[in-house]
């Protein structure tokens, strides 16, 4: 099986996404909600498929404040699935506007969304899972694997001795402190 850091180098949409972001710790909460809304939307499609969208995305999502996203109410929602550009999947689309609005609830008790997964953190991909289903909509164990992988909060998102590996590491990620986590990409 190929893996993203043989695939991803040198392509045009995997490329920059690869080497600049997955598995790089993120620290503002509208970017670690654009990746929660990008996972959610790859569910069942390619991930290609995702980042080609993704300027899209943030445009219908307007730039994926979570405030404005967690107060859409049905002509924004009619709007979102009307709008060619993106995935145009009620149940993800409800899911998206649903989790902005336990997001802003997060933040009430932990400061930020990034406060809430540092507080979560660490934790096995069983019990990441656990938690996200309990806490947010459409977040399955392959859903929530990529987005805490993407966002540096489990390993996996390049082998070692991927050249981003190490770039990745020098800015700390959560999964760099002792994890009883062991998980694997699948992206590809």
């Amino acid at each position: 099986m190929t893996s993203y850091c043989d695939s991803a180098p040198d392509h045009p949409w995997h490329g920059p996404y690869h080497d600049h972001e997955y598995g790089f710790p993120v620290q503002d909460d509208n970017a670690l909600f654009e990746r929660l809304v990008l996972e959610i939307n790859q569910a069942g499609l390619s991930w290609l498929t995702v980042l080609k969208k993704r300027a899209a995305f943030s445009d219908a999502f307007e730039h994926f404040d979570i405030a404005t996203v967690a107060n859409y109410g049905d002509q924004e929602r009619a709007r979102l699935l009307n709008d060619a550009r993106i995935i145009r999947n009620r149940l993800k689309i409800n899911a998206v506007i649903h989790n902005a609005g336990v997001i802003l609830e997060l933040k009430e008790n932990y400061g930020s969304f990034k406060g809430w997964l540092d507080a979560q953190h660490p934790r096995s991909l069983n019990e990441w899972t656990a938690l996200f289903k309990r806490t947010f909509r459409f977040t399955g164990p392959e859903i929530v694997n990529e987005f805490l992988m993407s966002t540096g909060y489990l390993p996996g998102a390049h082998r070692e001795e991927c050249p981003v590996y190490q770039q990745a590491l020098e800015q700390s990620p959560p999964w760099s402190t002792p994890s009883p986590s062991s998980t694997h990409s699948s992206k590809g």
